[in-house]
């Protein structure tokens, strides 16, 4: 054999990897790294954060009871609740606590998670308001602070979790990346796909 065709050979077996495997390589390393740093991050950062105001999730009967406590213990920073509980109900819960019910913003325009957020942010960010206690059911925290943090996130409001104790499981990744793509539509078209979803949802029943 040919010392030309022997370098050929040994130039094929030691040959370097490509620039794009090696940028895949990359991408999952970073990947990989940054996802515990970005977790372990947020927290860090909700541990310091001091919120604003108190935003509750209508659609469970424990959870303003907890905002109310959480109200007694805040006094100087407004309460808003989207799609809760009727007012003069939501106003006895409250002022049980002794909450001065001028502090209360209630807010019946949401038809589900997406639009408790969609229906609410620009008011609080008229508000001035740059962060919120979010309270909501433990099982329904994912899904809401993951689209918290995609729509108020995108108004400069950070979010911290209250999650309310409840003997439900949580609520299925399906559920939770459903309503993450949703927010992420909404930041670009203004739209929830709420009648996608719908549509789809009688399609296979």
């Amino acid at each position: 054999m040919s010392s030309r065709k022997i370098l050929k050979k040994t130039r094929s077996v030691h040959r370097p990897p490509s620039r794009k495997n090696l940028w895949v390589k990359i991408l999952l390393l970073v990947s990989l790294l940054g996802g515990p740093f970005w977790f372990f991050y947020r927290e860090w950062q909700n541990s310091r954060l001091q919120p604003e105001a108190i935003f509750v999730l209508g659609g469970g009967i424990k959870r303003e009871p907890v905002a109310a406590k959480l109200a007694a213990k805040h006094p100087n920073i407004p309460i808003w609740v989207s799609g809760g509980t009727p007012q003069d109900y939501a106003k006895g819960i409250f002022g049980k606590e002794s909450v001065d019910l001028q502090r209360l913003k209630l807010d019946y325009q949401a038809t589900d998670t997406i639009t408790n957020f969609t229906s609410m942010v620009d008011k609080l960010k008229a508000a001035n308001i740059k962060s919120v206690y979010l309270v909501t059911s433990d099982y329904h925290m994912n899904r809401s602070r993951l689209i918290g943090e995609i729509i108020f996130g995108s108004r400069g409001i950070a979010v911290k979790p209250v999650s309310v104790k409840s003997d439900r499981p949580d609520e299925p990744v399906s559920k939770v990346a459903i309503d993450g793509a949703r927010a992420v539509l909404w930041l670009f078209t203004g739209h929830t796909g709420g009648s996608w979803v719908r549509e789809y949802k009688r399609s296979i029943l």
